[in-house]
C-alpha cells in the first residue's frame, strides 16, 4: 500500500474496489463531479483514505495507448494538503507501467490546478477517436470544458 503525507496525517492509498463504490458517488456528488461511467471503470479507480474513511478518488480509462484522467475528487477538508496530487501520480505510475502513454482530461475548474502537475490545454480535435466515445466526452462534461493532455513518455516526468 502507497502512503502520502498531507497536513501531518496519513492518507493510505489503495485501489478503489467495489465496498467502495457508494462512498466514490457520494463525494462526486457532493463535488458536483460527473459520476456517468464510474462503475464501468471502476478496476482503474484509486482511492485515499484516512481513518477509514475514503477522502479522495481519481480514476483512469484506458484507450489503446491513452489514458482518460477523470474524477479527481478529494473531501473539502483534505484539500490543498497534496491527496489529489498524490491520486493523480500514483494513477500515471500505473498507466505508464501500463503502456499508456498520453492521458488527457476534461475540466472545467481545475485546468490551473492540472497545468501545475504537468498538464497542457489541447484541442479536441487532438484527443484520439478511441477516447471521444468515453462518457465523459459524450455529454458527462459539458461541450465548455477544457481539454487538457500530459505525455508519460518524456524524460523526467514526476510520475516516474
Amino acid at each position: 500500500m502507497s502512503r502520502a503525507l498531507t497536513d501531518e496525517r496519513c492518507i493510505a492509498l489503495r485501489p478503489a474496489d467495489d465496498a467502495d463504490r457508494d462512498a466514490i458517488l457520494g463525494l462526486l456528488g457532493r463535488l458536483e463531479l460527473p459520476t456517468a461511467g464510474v462503475v464501468s471503470w471502476l478496476a482503474g479507480f484509486w482511492v485515499a483514505v484516512r481513518d477509514e474513511r475514503l477522502v479522495g478518488v481519481a480514476g483512469m480509462e484506458r484507450y489503446e495507448d491513452a489514458g482518460l484522467l477523470r474524477s479527481v475528487a478529494v473531501a473539502p477538508e483534505c484539500q490543498g494538503g497534496g491527496v489529489g496530487r498524490a491520486l493523480v501520480e500514483r494513477l500515471l505510475h500505473e498507466g505508464r507501467a501500463e503502456g499508456v502513454r498520453e492521458v488527457y482530461l476534461l475540466t472545467t475548474t481545475a485546468e490551473h490546478y492540472f497545468a501545475r502537475i504537468g498538464f497542457a490545454r489541447v484541442a479536441r480535435s487532438e484527443v484520439p477517436g478511441p477516447l471521444l466515445g468515453s462518457e465523459e466526452f459524450n455529454g458527462a462534461c459539458p461541450s465548455s470544458a477544457v481539454v487538457m493532455r500530459r505525455s508519460l513518455t518524456t524524460v523526467g516526468d514526476a510520475a516516474s
